[in-house]
């Protein structure tokens, strides 16, 4: 190995040492990265789930890449001590002229660390809305839903935004504490309708399709409710009234699985519009406009005169 090694020395002029660090950096990356196989080999023999998976192949990814920073930093920076002002003023003139790639590995951190999502979550980042599906040093990726789609459902786009936005836009986590979200429906109905009526076959009809929560999800909310300091009284479906310009406003109120907004509402809207449709009393409202037609000199309650 060394006469080879004196033989590239006097070949391209660079060091033995040079070829020699070289061949230590080949296989310590060589041996990380078979490690890594086998680990993610085994991983996957026990771990079923594609979500588990996906989680320990990015943690695996990230201890094999600080592993090389450092061993590789070993081999070829022997003497730290040296190089230890000319890093300082290397990494001030660093910070300055890649300032959003730092804030974005700095963002990267906070995700990791403090963990205000993670993979599978739908999250809300400024005028973005999707479900997250990967975590990288720079950026996340999530798939978007909205957009020009009505509801909450995907539009095939897959949105990439940079780890730093964390530190400057207001974030929503749907899935934070439990997976259950208000949803609410408004429905309006005429003055002249029997709006009690109208009110009890919501009520019976938002009952069928709400989340019924079983004692563990109960459990689970009130746990998260003691840790946020988010209270929720009655988690059954309600009927809020008000009256608004052109009718009596009756607002269905109801928890339901985060997946399953537009379908709920889909079931909920096709059973009130076929009980309405049975119910005479009960007349939909929607904007109209009544015109008066009166003689001079009279109101416009007063009788034409004969």
């Amino acid at each position: 190995m060394r006469k080879v090694a004196y033989w590239l020395e006097g070949a391209t002029g660079l060091t033995v040492g040079f070829y020699e660090n070289l061949l230590y950096s080949i296989i310590v990356v060589a041996v990380l990265w078979g490690l890594s196989r086998v680990a993610l080999h085994l991983i996957y023999k026990r771990e079923k789930d594609y979500r588990q998976q996906y989680k320990w192949r990015k943690f695996t990814n990230y201890v094999v890449s600080v592993l090389n920073i450092l061993l590789l930093a070993n081999i070829w920076l022997s003497d730290f001590a040296s190089i230890a002002t000319f890093l300082g003023l290397f990494s001030a003139g660093l910070v300055v002229a890649l300032r959003e790639p730092l804030l974005n590995l700095a963002g990267w951190l906070f995700i990791i660390w403090k963990r205000p999502f993670h993979f599978g979550d739908r999250v809300q980042i400024g005028e973005h809305i999707g479900d997250v599906i990967d975590i990288r040093l720079f950026q996340f990726t999530i798939n978007e839903i909205r957009g020009w789609v009505e509801a909450d459902q995907a539009t095939g786009r897959i949105v990439n935004i940079p780890n730093g936005r964390l530190f400057t836009t207001p974030q929503a986590n749907y899935n934070y504490g439990f997976p259950f979200v208000w949803q609410e429906i408004p429905v309006r109905v005429t003055f002249e309708s029997n709006w009690q009526k109208a009110k009890s076959i919501l009520l019976e009809v938002a009952s069928r399709h709400a989340e019924q929560l079983s004692d563990a999800a109960k459990a689970q909310v009130r746990r998260e409710s003691q840790r946020h300091l988010i209270f929720y009284d009655d988690l059954q479906p309600d009927i809020y009234t008000s009256v608004q310009d052109n009718g009596i406003q009756l607002t269905v109120r109801y928890m339901c699985s985060l997946m399953r907004r537009r379908k709920s509402s889909h079931l909920i809207w096709e059973e009130v519009l076929a009980a309405f449709l049975a119910a005479p009393d009960i007349q939909f409202a929607y904007p109209t406009t009544r015109f008066y037609q009166g003689y001079e000199g009279q109101s416009p309650e007063s009788p034409p005169a004969p």
